[in-house]
């Protein structure tokens, strides 16, 4: 979402609208073009709302000036970001116990948030709070953020990772190796089924079957409260070339059949909680997060 409003408030500049419903029609296709880049995230759809509600609350300003709002709300999202990551980060070091070895999946550290992460945040919180933290990051086909991008995040910031493939999650599950998982979310339900990066789903259903805790980080602007289950969430399906080619060299037949589902849905029954920045929270108490005043103090799971 912050990428997505930072590229809107970039483009905004070149604008040579002299009104402020120019600028709109010169922007709007530019809102779309975001929207329509991944339909199954919320956060840009969030960010692009966040701008529109700018320009409407100063339709009487100058455009010079418009476009110096939309820099300045992008920044303010980048800074809140950070803060909603420590946040989570806060509330989910609590489940992490010294020693922990913790299962990763995809990418939802700093490259891909504002500052510390989602899913990477109770990590680095734990740590900073003196635990011995233990990371494995899988490597996450076809696009292999986990190894990417996760495992190189962790080492960068001196956290002990370890690659792993795929397919091995359930075996190291299974003799030991794993106590927790922790993952993020592109978009959660109200019911608090959860979609992310394909994959997700075998890693939860295995964590189900080994007994080990299951924890989505999730800021509340990617909880889409008006999608009543994850049945509804629409998946983005990506080229089957990403699947059919490693760094350009082709490891499947030519014209082989390809499904390459860029997400899956999580059902909530899965998920042990979700880390929101105003705490932690069974899965069936995410809709409240969206009642204004409630005492959310009774709801929050502890560790």
């Amino acid at each position: 979402g912050i990428a997505a409003a930072m590229g809107i408030a970039l483009s905004a500049q070149e604008s040579t609208a002299g009104s402020y419903n120019d600028f709109m029609c010169y922007l709007e296709p530019l809102i779309e073009t975001m929207l329509s880049t991944r339909p199954t995230a919320v956060n840009i759809k969030w960010a692009m709302n966040r701008l529109k509600r700018v320009l409407a609350g100063n339709s009487g300003e100058t455009v010079d000036r418009l476009k110096e709002l939309l820099v300045r709300e992008a920044g303010l999202m980048l800074d809140e970001d950070i803060r909603v990551n420590r946040a989570i980060g806060v509330f989910g070091a609590e489940f992490i116990r010294d020693g922990d070895t913790v299962l990763t999946h995809c990418n939802a550290g700093a490259l891909a948030t504002g500052g510390y992460g989602t899913a990477t945040a109770p990590i680095l919180m734990a740590i900073e709070a003196g635990k011995k933290v233990h990371v494995i990051a899988d490597e996450t086909r076809p696009v292999l953020q986990g190894a990417r991008l996760t495992a190189w995040e962790l080492m960068q910031a001196g956290v002990p990772v370890t690659l792993i493939t795929d397919n091995s999650a359930g075996a190291l599950m299974r003799r030991g190796d794993i106590d927790l998982c922790i993952v993020g979310t592109d978009r959660t339900a109200r019911n608090g089924d959860v979609a992310n990066k394909i994959g997700t789903y075998s890693v939860a259903v295995l964590a189900r079957e080994n007994n080990i805790p299951f924890y989505v980080a999730a800021p509340l602007s990617s909880i889409d409260f008006d999608i009543r289950s994850g049945d509804l969430i629409p998946i983005e399906e990506r080229p089957g070339e990403e699947v059919t080619s490693i760094g350009g060299k082709r490891i499947a037949p030519e014209g082989v059949a390809v499904i390459n589902m860029a997400f899956d849905v999580t059902p909530a029954r899965y998920v042990t909680a979700i880390i929101t920045e105003k705490g932690a929270f069974r899965p069936r108490y995410i809709k409240k997060l969206n009642l204004p005043g409630l005492d959310l103090s009774g709801l929050r799971l502890k560790s």
